[in-house]
């Protein structure tokens, strides 16, 4: 006869696990939280005074982001890039994050593995002033391999109807406000791994896997601040694909809303004005074409803002001042191209 436990599912490290989840959610909890981890589902209420309450939800994972974080056997930091990269892309709306839920997987369950990874889900959602109200934790050995998991999860937001950000009111000649990023954040790393295989190399006095673990930036804070001082016209999460393949999301049709003849809104980008994050020049150094850098990472830009140009200055210095640096690097055009450099 063979148990649950024999099959390779330990329930009682199941437990001990979600114990240190209760620890890290609860101090995520916010006003509207009606219930603790535990229940079947998370209970929150609607907060009040919004007319036109829209919906808006985004989910994604950390990708093999992870497998850095394996090899450092340092977790507490994929967590945050989990729920960055899922509510900075609710932002990208002019929504507010409310609550987030996240799914764990693995071959065979540490807790405190699990303890950590969970930890920086919470920090994350402490950022992003969101709720963790819960989530899912899969043990299945013969799936995953030992040592190895995985994350994603979702979040949730709201945003006045008549306040969607939707890229509607973008205009030829609007100010590009970037915000700096942390590094890599999380994506570009299948390509990451192959030029990095070693963690432990030093760079810049300490292993290159830390500065790969930097966490993706959560920009919820100063943005929804920034929207109260300015109205912004779109805005970008720079993710997987880089400049290219997002910038163009931040149009009402993807970039191309133009005539037959390619004269549409594009995005024109200002050479060296902003800070490159050393690392993005290693990566070039190991082997990586640079010629489609801006194609893969963000290239030490997170976050883009598309603003009145009689508002950049404001949007940089309250940026900045909030933590967050930021610079005015291109303007929005009329053109064939939907990214270009200058």
């Amino acid at each position: 006869m063979i148990d649950y436990r024999q099959s390779g599912v330990d329930v009682e490290e199941g437990y001990r696990a979600v114990d240190n989840y209760k620890e890290s959610a609860k101090r995520t909890m916010i006003p509207g939280v009606l219930n603790g981890l535990g229940s079947f589902a998370g209970l929150f209420e609607m907060p009040k005074g919004y007319r036109e309450p829209v919906i808006v939800s985004g989910t994604d994972g950390v990708g093999t982001k992870l497998d850095v974080a394996f090899k450092m056997k340092k977790y507490d930091t994929v967590g945050i890039d989990c729920v960055a990269m899922c509510v900075n892309d609710v932002l990208c709306h002019g929504a507010k994050p409310l609550f987030f839920l996240d799914y764990l997987a693995c071959g065979k369950l540490d807790a405190a593995v699990a303890g950590d990874l969970v930890k920086g889900v919470a920090e994350g959602c402490l950022q992003a002033n969101s709720a963790l109200m819960g989530g899912e934790t899969a043990e299945m050995p013969g799936f995953y391999d030992e040592g190895k998991y995985d994350i994603a999860g979702f979040s949730v937001g709201v945003v006045e109807k008549s306040q969607i950000i939707d890229g509607k009111d973008i205009r030829e000649g609007d100010a590009l406000v970037g915000l700096a990023s942390s590094g890599v954040h999380s994506n570009g790393f299948s390509l990451v791994r192959k030029l990095v295989p070693d963690v432990f190399e030093d760079f810049e006095g300490k292993p290159i896997g830390e500065t790969l673990l930097a966490p993706t930036k959560i920009y919820v804070k100063p943005i929804l601040a920034l929207m109260e001082k300015i109205s912004i016209h779109g805005m970008v999460h720079v993710t997987g694909g880089g400049f290219y393949e997002n910038v163009p999301r931040m149009y009402p049709t993807g970039g191309v809303h133009g005539d037959s003849r390619g004269d549409r809104l594009v995005s024109v980008f200002k050479k060296g004005s902003w800070p490159v994050p050393p690392i993005f020049a290693e990566l070039v150094r190991r082997g990586a074409n640079p010629d489609r850098m801006f194609n893969t990472f963000n290239m030490g830009i997170g976050f883009v803002c598309a603003v009145a140009p009689s508002d950049a200055k404001t949007a940089v210095e309250f940026l900045t001042a909030e933590g967050f640096p930021a610079f005015e690097i291109g303007r929005v055009a009329r053109g064939s191209e939907d990214v270009a450099f200058e």
